[in-house]
């Protein structure tokens, strides 16, 4: 039996390989962060784009963050080729609504920061506002069943990061 000699991935190139997959599938991360910033503008209404914009790039330096966008990517692309065997073709191809796996994926994002992150993103799965409406788009041609529900899983947890970083900062 031959000895598997092939060296793990950098933390630079799987982060560096979660942010070009999310951009191919044509999602900026101003983006995400204007969904951040929907989501606390109420709250702080000083916040800025930038500030949302960090908080987003902190949230996809986590690997469980970057496994959760690679593993739901690349499922969405694979049902885009046709190439998913028998009804899980089909459950991703029409995002049935009875399929929870691509939001079961994304609480693994949400768990990381809480129950604000999940509340979060239970409001804008719902809403879908900014990306998330072109990414549920279903006339576009792409599949996105899972790539929106991570986008909206990494702004609501970007949205809780700031809010208890805002907190503590208060606390000060």
């Amino acid at each position: 039996m031959k000895k598997n000699t092939a060296q793990p991935c950098s933390e630079k190139e799987i982060y560096d390989f979660t942010l070009n997959l999310i951009k191919e599938r044509g999602v900026e991360l101003e983006e995400i962060a204007e969904l951040t910033m929907y989501l606390q503008k109420d709250y702080y209404p000083d916040i800025t784009l930038e500030e949302c914009l960090s908080h987003i790039q902190q949230i996809l330096r986590k690997r469980e963050v970057q496994n959760a966008v690679m593993t739901g990517i690349q499922l969405d692309v694979l049902a885009e080729k046709n190439l998913l065997e028998g009804p899980l073709q089909k459950l991703i191809l029409h995002d049935e609504s009875l399929y929870g796996v691509d939001e079961i994926l994304s609480v693994a994002i949400l768990n990381v920061y809480g129950s604000i992150g999940l509340t979060n993103y239970g409001f804008i799965d719902r809403v879908k506002p900014g990306v998330l409406a072109r990414l549920n788009n279903k006339q576009s041609g792409k599949i996105h069943t899972f790539l929106d529900d991570l986008v909206g899983a990494i702004a609501a947890s970007a949205a809780a990061r700031l809010a208890h970083n805002r907190k503590c900062a208060q606390e000060k």
